[in-house]
């Protein structure tokens, strides 16, 4: 089944989240794919849209292929695969630098994304953590994580696609899990969309600011 688009996908979640309304909830994106997905779940259920910082850390070679992933914060949390690592022996000099620069791009993010936003406050709230896929749950896990680490009531796991694998380790992570479609053989998450066209910085600043009028103050998560 193929989504029209990350809105399409973003409402349909959203249904299957409607028990969480009374819950207080916050709905936490990660950029840039995640905001247009969170959106439309924040919008259905009145809740205040925030984002979760996180980059991967990709192979030297191919990119896309996660090491692992990192978020920042006052301690920022770090996903390494070691055994991967180990097994293509990738430099631990590589891994230093590149986290260090994706730290890097994680405050350029946050400049331009939270410059004038408050912090929203999630302790004894449910948060709903969202992508607009998983491939192998790297950044997700480190997102999850530093989520956690926030004190919310209850976590909750939400995207459109994943592989059943990955989706089976990540409920060890959080109290629910909500995924639309969970192909076995996943393949690119841009196949399972019609339209996947990469968000800009000013689509998510957008976004955003057209989430902002809650009943509470929304911000970036610290």
């Amino acid at each position: 089944m193929k989504f029209a688009d990350r809105s399409e996908a973003g409402r349909r979640l959203a249904g299957k989240l409607s028990h969480l309304k009374d819950r207080r909830p916050v709905v936490l994106a990660l950029p840039r794919g995640g905001v247009a997905v969170g959106f439309e779940i924040a919008q259905m259920l009145d809740a205040p849209l925030d984002i979760v910082l996180v980059r991967k850390i990709g192979m030297p070679w191919q990119p896309e292929l996660a090491l692992g992933a990192v978020t920042d914060g006052a301690s920022p949390e770090t996903f390494i695969d070691r055994d991967l690592a180990a097994a293509l022996r990738v430099p631990e000099s590589y891994i230093r630098d590149e986290t260090a620069r994706q730290l890097a791009e994680i405050e350029r993010r946050r400049e331009s994304y939270c410059a004038v936003r408050a912090a929203v406050e999630i302790a004894g709230r449910a948060a709903i953590v969202v992508d607009d896929g998983i491939a192998t749950g790297a950044t997700m896990r480190v997102a999850l994580q530093a989520v956690r680490r926030r004190a919310p009531a209850r976590l909750v796991l939400a995207v459109p696609v994943a592989p059943p694998d990955t989706l089976a380790a990540l409920r060890e992570s959080v109290d629910e899990a909500v995924c639309l479609e969970t192909p076995a053989g996943l393949g690119a998450i841009g196949y399972y969309y019609r339209d996947f066209h990469q968000l800009s910085d000013g689509e998510v600043t957008d976004l955003l600011a057209r989430a902002a009028p809650k009943a509470v103050p929304d911000g970036c998560v610290k």
